[in-house]
């Protein structure tokens, strides 16, 4: 019987290590149908995930109801496990440069519960070659086997999209891999279990490691093209969104939008790219290019709306401004890697004082990782409103709204576009 049976037949357990936004729905997906066991080194969020709550705020209580999924914060737990998916964030520095640290601790967890005709599968975004040169020796040494005779790898790159409940695991095709035939083909039928959509088997790890990296850093490229765009339309006193919306008449015209880029995939993938590159001796012109593009906008917005308040006539010492939204993007509420802080940071650079409001994120979490709070209610004295995420919540606000809490002369600033066409009195301007 192989593991792909054993699976099957629950003589065998599935493990997913990590279970943040990425590893809980594919646990709980595997868990319909086999025995899981969701790992992750935080007992707070292992507490919460037992009562059926979603720490990421992803996932409602039913999506935990029918499953065989037992979650624990005990490494040795894994021991019952024989399939390893690996889901752990890999994150940048403060230089820019991979950290492999969450990845390297995980096999390291997964190494010592490693036993022959055990299969592990990295999830977890990096660059070629980061699963056979980084990860495979780390099980070998803590686990004391060998890979390819007494243990099998693959790797199948996350592509789920937080917030987004139209594309999800079961509904986006998955990419596979694994380090010989045999392991491929055990690796699909099990991902086959729960992606509707089917698998696409890619011809070895490296190759399904590059596709999901480039994934990424396509999007990172064209987003930076229209930032770098809106930058050139607003020094001519064009709209860019007005001018995109022309452009995309044409059937061929990628739909590409300026904004902020954060997050753990977009704002942070492609420098794994170019950190691999350059060891071939490469230096890419275009991604690192790209990032510095985007790297820059949220100084860039604020120094327009500093730009803007000067004009008005208001003193930037004494003014004041509202930010709403804090988070990487729209209707989630994770914080990490958001450039929104870059907004904030700039402006106080100058002496402006600056409220902040979301109504997704938390503001403990906010004050730990950038330094400060939320406030509960906007205040009625603003200069300048910023809207740097489009919440939801935010789209039914109207121009007297604004209007209520600010200044005379006051600025609105819009960073997405959506109330381009809807404001008269208030002086607007977006990217």
């Amino acid at each position: 019987m192989n593991i792909y049976e054993k699976l099957l037949s629950k003589e065998a357990k599935l493990s997913v290590i990590g279970l943040g936004y990425v590893g809980l729905p594919i646990a709980l997906e595997f868990a319909r149908k086999i025995s899981v066991i969701g790992f992750d080194i935080r007992p707070d969020r292992i507490e919460l995930m037992r009562q059926g709550i979603d720490p990421s705020e992803e996932l409602e209580k039913e999506d935990f109801e029918g499953t065989d999924i037992y979650f624990t914060a005990n490494p040795e737990d894994l021991k019952q496990a024989q399939f390893f998916i690996v889901a752990v964030p890999t994150p940048i520095d403060r230089h820019n440069q991979p950290d492999l640290t969450p990845l390297i601790k995980a096999s390291e967890t997964v190494g010592k519960a490693l036993k022959k005709g055990d299969y592990v599968v990295y999830e977890s975004t990096v660059y070629p070659g980061a699963t056979e040169e980084d990860c495979i020796p780390v099980l070998e040494r803590l686990s004391g086997l060998k890979f390819g005779v007494d243990f099998k790898v693959g790797y199948s790159p996350e592509r789920i999209n937080p917030g987004d409940k139209v594309h999800t695991l079961k509904t986006i095709k998955k990419v596979v891999s694994g380090c010989d035939a045999e392991s491929l083909d055990m690796i699909a039928k099990t991902y086959e279990l729960v992606v509707e959509a089917g698998v696409h088997r890619a011809s070895s790890i490296k190759v399904a490691e590059a596709a999901k990296i480039i994934e990424n850093t396509q999007r990172d490229v064209n987003i930076a093209l229209m930032n770098e765009l809106s930058i050139i339309f607003n020094r001519m006193g064009i709209n860019t969104y007005e001018v995109l919306e022309a452009a995309g008449t044409k059937w061929n015209f990628l739909k590409f939008f300026p904004g902020l880029v954060g997050g753990h995939c977009i704002g942070v993938d492609p420098y794994y790219l170019v950190f691999k590159a350059r060891e071939y001796r490469y230096h890419p012109q275009v991604i690192a290019s790209g990032r510095y593009v985007n790297d820059s906008m949220g100084y860039y917005v604020a120094k327009q709306t500093v730009k803007k308040l000067i004009a008005a006539g208001k003193n930037v010492l004494n003014t004041k401004v509202l930010v709403m939204g804090v988070t990487f993007k729209e209707d989630v509420s994770d914080i990490r890697n958001s450039r929104v802080p870059d907004i904030i940071t700039e402006l106080k650079s100058y002496g402006v004082a600056v409220d902040v409001v979301d109504p997704h994120a938390c503001s403990k979490e906010v004050e730990h990782e950038y330094g400060f709070g939320l406030v509960e209610k906007p205040a009625t004295d603003y200069d300048a409103v910023i809207v740097a995420v489009s919440h939801k919540p935010y789209f039914d606000l109207s121009e007297d709204y604004f209007l209520s809490i600010t200044n005379e002369r006051a600025i609105l600033v819009d960073v997405k576009g959506i109330f381009r066409n809807k404001i008269k009195q208030l002086t607007y301007w977006s990217l």
